[in-house]
């Protein structure tokens, strides 16, 4: 028998085969087995999540075995010790997602897997590998920034004001409509009278009104001008038991636009006004909220759902709200609310879990500016107070750092902060004052002497004060300070009272006047008003206290009138000890206003007014305003309703001297609930222009440009750059006055030119003052981030814990490159985002977590020493056909 290797050796072949004709070829190992290898007995899910909670590293090369060595070896180990954790991270996710676990059990797997995605990106960041990339988030050929800044625009447009063809008549014109509009310029200022009985007999629609208008401005020689808007009318979806049902568009709905130009400031002024009222409330099961303004006395002008007499706006605030808890208005009419979030909105993501937002809404219910706190982990806000100046104060607690890098005693606790705005809406400074237990802040107040005041609880000594057990109460004092007009205003803490019982004590509601201070709490299951003396250093020295009673409930506000404390919220106790009774209890939960002597004494000239029918009424929400108490929340809800059945919200007008129900209204909301959280209330607040949808005040055309006022980036944040050309890692850090212009230029200089940031700008399409022409103004700006042409790209690789700026700014961790590269690259997408909060998350997070157990399973075959050699394509190359043509001729010749 010839050797096919002898005969290859005669025509310069090569051969695989060990053995003569029909032998077996002996295949040679050339990657090591993988742990999920079919031949490797898997670990049980029990084992992986036992190992998972012990504490130990969930990454570790030290526990991996390779059958094989080879120059991937590295590699190989990285890979496979990432699968181990990833496993484990799956197993914590698979018994989130079990049923009938505990708080406490799903709190333990929270956290494991918190830490778990933190290792597991850490380790990304330092591992270097040789034969793939392989890299916390995606492989892009291109990224953009979620966060954005708003572009300049001197164009409003209003809410829908008409309903029907652009030739009707329009309802919001009829009647006696005045207003004025001033124009700011260079030469001097224009006002411009606007009264439509001028146009007599003329019928107001649309067209005839904004052209009387604009006939005013042309007169007036401003460029500033009036328009109509047609707002897209979209197909409604109602459900019919378990049908969806698709309904077709409505009639057209129309707007007022002004169009404006950047050297005009335009700001309109009502000829007559009376005061508004605002509502924010939590609306339908979805969780929305929306803002309801009132004006007593007002009759019905609107065919919206759930529209009730006083009501004379209504506006959605932004998805993502979870909660708002205070509100205010400012000395500009506007409305200050402050938010807690989930989500950020679809310019301005947050960094953690959830953050506080501050808005700030013009009068015609649009939100005009947005200022997220930048917490790293989660924040709460809790109150919030506008000063004389137009200064923000927003209050309330945070879990991690929020100065870069800083997460204070225990970063599992909260602490109490407070943050200081100026009247655009710029942080002025931001102080965190925090306990060794956990603590938050619960009231804000601007003193008379010009510091801020804050109150809250804590579970153990706030420093420089001693605790008296349990929760306590506290009141401390800030005084800013700069050294010279241009310098930074910096804060220090200045005074500070702790006070309580040994049960747990606390403070709902804080105000001052002059030189004393008041708050108003629940302490050790009673309720409790304090007066303090405040000194020349803002430190609060008891002066007298009261207690109330068994407070079965708690305090919405406090307030000082004409030397009379008076305070109001909601209480089960139809005996509360304050004198003289206006109403008496009604049953359930009523809400409660109280008026008392300011020194606390207790007097003939007490009153006391319950306010709510025979099931449960809360006061979410209190303000008092020349002498009248305003109040809103949950109306007369049955005695143990379920959190499903339906809610109606109120507000009424109350005396508090005599207990008088001066003006009340009631309502509902989307899907039969409504849950009023707060209130705020505008002197002149309301006005015609409300039905024309336009604000009071100076229409804003511009807002800050700085990262750190437009996105929830703090100074101090960044993020690491790393080229794909030198491998080399660079920091990229978010400065104080840090805009898109100069980050991009820092990426580009960190990556060593292997990638190219743009900015982009995403348009307004409207429609134009002719009814036709396609114009376009307002939008946003983001970063446009891709690899320069013939480049290797770069890795975005996050910052450190508590300082990472690429959350902040809405970029995922990964590779932007070329799709062909020299490395074949893999993306591990976990984000830190994953929730384990309900089986549905759980679900969702063991989904992303095999998704990435893929990624390092297809890194594993692109290691394979074959995968970059051809594919058979069913047909013999032309050298093996040569090869095999000269066999058969030796064979002829030998055989003859």
């Amino acid at each position: 028998m010839i050797n096919n290797s002898y005969l290859l050796g005669l025509y310069g072949g090569t051969s695989t085969f060990s053995g003569g004709l029909g032998s077996t070829p002996t295949a040679v190992k050339k990657q090591p087995t993988a742990p999920w290898s079919t031949s490797v007995k898997p670990q049980s899910q029990s084992d992986l999540l036992r190992a998972a909670l012990s504490g130990r590293r969930l990454v570790n090369e030290g526990n991996t075995t390779l059958d094989v060595k080879n120059a991937s070896a590295g590699d190989y180990r990285k890979i496979f010790a990432m699968y181990q954790g990833l496993s484990m991270l799956e197993a914590v996710a698979d018994r989130a997602g079990q049923k009938n676990l505990t708080a406490l059990e799903r709190s333990q797997l929270t956290t494991r897997m918190d830490a778990g995605l933190a290792e597991i990106a850490a380790y990304l960041g330092e591992a270097k590998f040789d034969g793939v990339r392989i890299v916390q988030g995606k492989s892009e050929t291109k990224a953009q920034t979620g966060a954005a800044v708003p572009r300049d625009t001197a164009k409003y447009v209003t809410g829908a004001i008409h309903t029907g063809a652009v030739t009707d008549e329009v309802a919001a014109f009829q009647g006696d409509v005045k207003f004025n509009i001033t124009i700011k310029r260079a030469g001097g200022d224009k006002v411009v009278a606007v009264d439509l009985t001028e146009m007599g007999s003329e019928p107001r629609t649309l067209q005839s009104v904004t052209a009387f208008i604009n006939g005013k401005l042309e007169a007036a020689g401003v460029e500033t001008r009036m328009g109509r808007e047609q707002l897209p009318s979209e197909p409604r979806v109602i459900k019919s038991g378990d049908k969806t049902i698709t309904l077709p568009a409505g009639p057209d709905k129309w707007a007022l636009n002004l169009q404006g130009v950047s050297y005009e400031k335009v700001s309109f002024t009502p000829v007559t006004s009376s005061d508004a009222v605002y509502v924010v409330q939590g609306v339908g099961k979805s969780g929305g909220h929306e803002v309801l303004k009132f004006q007593e006395g007002a009759g019905q002008t609107s065919g919206q759902a759930f529209w009730v007499d006083g009501q004379i706006g209504q506006s959605g605030l932004p998805d993502g709200v979870e909660t708002v808890r205070a509100s205010a208005t400012g000395p500009d009419g506007s409305m200050w609310i402050v938010a807690d979030i989930s989500a950020g909105t679809s310019t301005q993501p947050i960094k953690g879990q959830g953050d506080v937002v501050l808005m700030k809404l013009d009068s015609a219910g649009k939100v005009v500016l947005s200022r997220a706190l930048g917490a790293a982990s989660k924040a709460s806000g809790y109150a919030i107070a506008v000063g004389a100046d137009g200064r923000v104060a927003v209050a309330g607690s945070v879990t991690g750092a929020l100065v870069p890098g800083a997460a204070g005693a225990d970063a599992n606790l909260a602490d109490s902060f407070v943050t200081v705005f100026d009247a655009k809406g710029v942080e002025q400074w931001t102080q965190r004052r925090g306990a060794k237990a956990a603590d938050e802040a619960t009231a804000v107040s601007f003193g008379a002497d010009g510091r801020v005041y804050v109150a809250g609880r804590s579970q153990s000594s706030m420093p420089g004060a001693l605790g008296s057990g349990g929760w306590d109460g506290y009141v401390q004092a800030f005084s800013e300070n700069q050294i010279h007009s241009l310098a930074p205003i910096t804060a220090s803490a200045t005074g500070i009272n702790q006070f309580g019982t040994a049960g747990d004590d606390s403070v709902q509601a804080m105000t001052t006047v002059g030189d004393k201070l008041y708050t108003a709490g629940v302490e050790n299951g009673r309720m409790v008003v304090r007066q303090f003396q405040v000194d020349a250093t803002g430190s609060p020295t008891l002066l007298s206290s009261r207690d109330l009673g068994h407070a079965s409930g708690e305090v919405a506000g406090i307030s000082v009138v004409n030397g009379q404390v008076v305070l109001a919220g909601t209480t089960r106790n139809g005996a509360l000890d304050i004198g003289q009774v206006n109403k008496a209890h009604s049953g359930g939960t009523d809400a409660f206003v109280a008026v008392i002597n300011s020194d606390l004494s207790a007097s003939a000239n007490d009153r006391l007014t319950y306010y709510g029918g025979a099931g449960d009424d809360t006061a979410a929400d209190v303000k008092i305003v020349d002498g009248k108490v305003w109040l809103t929340g949950i109306s007369d809800r049955a005695v143990g309703a379920k959190a499903e059945d339906p809610t109606s919200g109120y507000l009424a007008r109350l005396n508090p001297t005599t207990g008088a129900v001066e003006w009340s209204q009631t309502w509902t909301g989307a899907d039969r609930q409504a849950a009023p959280t707060t209130i705020a209330v505008a002197s002149g607040g309301a006005s015609v222009l409300d039905r024309l949808g336009l604000p009071q005040g100076e229409i804003p055309q511009s807002d800050s440009k700085q990262l750190v006022d437009a996105t929830s980036l703090r100074a101090g944040d960044r993020f690491y750059v790393t080229s794909g050309t030198t491998g080399r890692s660079v920091a990229v850090t978010i400065d104080a006055k840090e805009t898109l212009q100069t980050l991009a230029r820092k990426i580009e200089t960190a990556s060593g030119r292997t990638l190219k940031v743009t900015i982009k700008t995403d348009k307004d399409h409207v429609t134009g003052l002719d009814g036709d022409t396609k114009i376009t103004a307002g939008g946003v700006q983001r970063l446009s981030i891709t690899y320069a042409d013939g480049r290797e790209g770069a890795v975005l690789r996050a910052g450190e814990a508590g300082r990472d700026a690429l959350a902040g700014l809405g970029l995922t961790p990964g590779y932007i490159g070329p799709s062909k590269s020299e490395l074949k690259t893999f993306g591990v997408d976990l984000p830190k985002s994953l929730s384990l909060k309900d089986a549905e998350a759980a679900k969702a997070a063991t989904s992303t977590i095999q998704l990435a157990i893929k990624a390092l399973r297809d890194a594993y075959k692109a290691l394979d020493p074959d995968s970059s050699k051809p594919k058979p394509t069913g047909q013999a190359p032309a050298y093996l056909k040569a090869q095999l043509a000269n066999y058969q001729a030796a064979l002829a010749r030998l055989t003859g």
